[in-house]
């Protein structure tokens, strides 16, 4: 992030060869699904400058957004990429951006009986029309993945499954990692959802939704209207309730009780790294730590790094 305010700031007269912006929309198989989402997935993908001039083929780098994102490749974007390539502070490179955007505003990367499978999706379907598309370099060690809060959970879990499709990992803020804070059994968070009935109650919300699209993702149950999906912790009037199948199930797919059944698919990956804010939302320095705690007793090599977060660095980033 600093780096791209430095290219923002520096050289501003200086001549930049323009990339391009190609959107598509793919006929998904593997999000054929039972729970209501389209399986048409739109995706943008930059190109770098001087892309059409010649044969040249080149690494790939796929991005995952956070919850309530999109595919969107904003002009502020591409602008940065294309002064980066052209300054030579960066190697020019094909950026790739899906929506997994949902009814519910976040597929979390992860195979759903009910919601159609993301991880298949963005690690194979995905990566197979890319690479039959564009001139990639199709080959793992030149195709790394990243991404920002879920993004960054997405990054980290993808990496997980598929060290043979990805070689580098870079999680910013990735989200739930473990049960912590915000969406631990001692937040509000879930007495709050208790209360909610009705998909546009739920909409008016951020962290019930949030906790509604990971069950559906992680839990689901076809059997359970109106959101059809089973949740680890429950309230009934002030008392919390603990399914302990349910917990057991999101365990499963939260990167810090992973690690040790994918410690092997971990040091196959070339690179990995994950950074956070200090003054973030206060899940972030918590469950980072203790993921990069976790690859550090395994003797698992990555890059962990915390910096402090404040309203200048919100500003430049919005």
């Amino acid at each position: 992030m600093l780096i791209a305010v430095v290219l923002l700031l520096q050289n501003a007269n200086a001549q930049t060869v323009s990339g391009k912006v190609v959107s598509f929309v793919i006929q998904a198989k593997t999000l054929q699904n039972k729970g209501g989402e389209n399986p048409n997935r739109k995706v943008s993908v930059y190109l770098p400058p001087n892309y059409d001039a010649g044969n040249k083929r080149f690494p790939v780098i796929y991005y995952l957004h956070g919850f309530m994102g999109t595919d969107s490749i904003s002009a502020n974007m591409k602008m940065i990429l294309d002064r980066g390539v052209t300054q030579q502070k960066i190697r020019p490179f094909i950026l790739v951006i899906a929506s997994q955007y949902t009814v519910y505003e976040g597929s979390f990367y992860s195979n759903s009986s009910l919601t159609g499978n993301w991880s298949d999706f963005t690690a194979k379907e995905l990566v197979e029309y890319v690479d039959k598309n564009f001139r990639t370099i199709a080959s793992r060690d030149s195709r790394g993945i990243g991404g920002h809060s879920m993004g960054g959970y997405g990054a980290i879990k993808i990496g997980m499954l598929f060290p043979d499709v990805f070689s580098s990992v870079y999680a910013l803020s990735p989200g739930l990692l473990a049960f912590v804070k915000e969406f631990g059994p001692n937040s509000d968070s879930y007495k709050e959802l208790s209360k909610i009935k009705t998909q546009e109650e739920l909409k008016k919300t951020y962290y019930p939704k949030v906790l509604v699209a990971v069950a559906r993702a992680w839990s689901p149950n076809p059997s359970k209207p109106p959101f059809y999906c089973d949740l680890p912790f429950n309230y009934k009037g002030d008392s919390l309730i603990i399914d302990n199948a349910v917990v057991e199930k999101w365990n499963q797919n939260m990167p810090v009780h992973m690690v040790d059944a994918y410690a092997g698919n971990l040091r196959k990956l070339k690179a990995i790294k994950l950074d956070w804010g200090r003054n973030d939302a206060s899940r972030f320095p918590v469950q980072c730590g203790m993921f990069s705690q976790k690859l550090e007793n395994l003797g698992i090599e990555h890059f962990a790094e915390e910096y402090i977060f404040n309203e200048y660095l919100n500003f430049c980033t919005n």
